[in-house]
């Protein structure tokens, strides 16, 4: 059986509960080929699958995060073009979707998903790093709506999630004119937590943060990944219902009796994985 980890375009690694997911297409900037959009969403179901990952870390290696979308992934969008005008724009509608689908992949994970991203991050990396849960960057790095240089409407995420994570006025302005923005601009806006000196240094801090989730309770952090990304698309009332809900159903003595019992002796609590999948 072929490992679900692996991949041409993706390096995987898990250590303490923490999973890294490194974009390994270094040569042409981390660029997102067929392969990006084939295994992001088959890596991210392994990993949401199995109970010792309690948060994940994507970036890239090279000297960029990632250029966004390489043109071979462009090649069926061509060839569409001289089909059948109805029929094409059908199998057009159904690329978008599977395209889509891929980038939505880290904000379905049940565990929060870390970007730390340096260089560049163009294009599709601004759908990618929207549908994580945490950004983190260097300095040096470059963002850029780049979609309308092709005289294209970006179309699989970017303009759906992040007037939820900044002032509409801005995205709007930055998707118009495709110009590049700096990290203390991204800071600045709130699409940033932190920015930090270089590639490694980037890493390393996502990294920390990731090691200091993954100490937590696995179900409360759960709850609260489904309660704000609720939450982003829902009225408060909605939400308010919706937690309630959940914390009716999941909230259990056990892990709040060990958090409680931890914080009075001043030590770290340790908490039971979830259960696998069963079937």
């Amino acid at each position: 059986m072929t490992d679900p980890l692996t991949s041409t375009f993706f390096a995987v690694s898990v250590a303490d509960g923490v999973a890294h997911i490194e974009m390994d297409n270094a040569a042409k900037a981390n660029s997102m080929t067929p392969a990006f959009w084939d295994d992001l969403p088959r890596i991210a179901a392994a990993l949401d699958t199995d109970p010792g990952v309690r948060c994940v870390v994507i970036s890239g290696r090279g000297k960029h995060f990632t250029a966004g979308m390489d043109l071979a992934a462009f090649q069926g969008i061509m060839e569409l073009t001289g089909q059948e005008p109805g029929r094409a724009a059908y199998a057009m509608r159904k690329l978008v979707l599977k395209l889509q689908a891929s980038l939505s992949a880290p904000e379905e994970m049940r565990v929060p998903v870390i970007a730390a991203i340096h260089g560049a991050c163009l294009g599709g990396g601004i759908d990618l790093i929207t549908a994580c849960d945490v950004r983190l960057c260097t300095g040096d790095t470059s963002f850029g709506i780049e979609e309308i240089n092709i005289g294209m409407a970006a179309d699989v995420g970017t303009l759906q999630r992040m007037p939820k994570l900044m002032a509409p006025g801005v995205v709007r302005e930055l998707a118009y004119t495709g110009r590049r923005f700096s990290a203390d601009e991204a800071k600045g806006w709130g699409i940033v937590n932190a920015i930090h000196a270089d590639r490694d240094a980037v890493i390393a801090a996502a990294l920390d943060m990731a090691q200091l989730i993954a100490a937590r309770s696995p179900l409360a952090v759960a709850g609260i990944k489904q309660a704000v990304t609720y939450a982003r698309d829902h009225s408060v009332t909605d939400g308010l219902d919706q937690i309630a809900t959940w914390n009716a159903g999941m909230l259990r003595p056990d892990d709040l009796t060990r958090a409680m019992g931890a914080k009075m002796k001043q030590q770290q609590a340790l908490f039971d994985d979830l259960l696998a999948d069963a079937g």
